[in-house]
């Protein structure tokens, strides 16, 4: 299973930039997928998922309303649409995949087998 995320770079705040990840390897449509970032000195925490069955989201506190995660089954990939961004959103961005179908969908890191190589988003004040 291989994920490729993309789409990050420099923001001002209050600007939109839209995340990318592509999946290849298995069957995209019959896993959720999630988004984690990590920023400097802190520890990798989840930002968003999605469910294979019914596309249901879940979001962190401070993201909902600005972020919207989807996901095109056709393309096999997975987006974060950042909105409104400040900069306390800068880190770098994962997308990630739990091992089996079928399961809850996880906040937790544990929960995901595998990992998109990271994409930078900087925002700056």
């Amino acid at each position: 299973v291989q994920l490729q995320a993309s789409g990050g770079g420099l923001a001002q705040a209050g600007d939109s930039l839209r995340l990318s990840c592509a999946s290849s390897g298995r069957t995209f449509s019959i896993y959720n997928m999630g988004w984690f970032r990590q920023a400097p000195g802190k520890e990798r925490e989840f930002v968003a998922a999605i469910s294979w069955s019914d596309g249901s989201t879940y979001y962190l506190d401070s993201v909902k309303g600005r972020f919207t995660i989807s996901r095109d089954n056709a393309k096999n990939t997975v987006y974060l649409q950042m909105n409104s961004l400040k900069p306390e959103d800068t880190a770098v961005y994962y997308c990630a995949s739990p091992r089996f179908s079928g399961v809850l969908v996880g906040k937790r890191i544990e929960e995901y087998a595998y990992w998109g190589q990271g994409t930078q988003v900087t925002v700056s004040s």
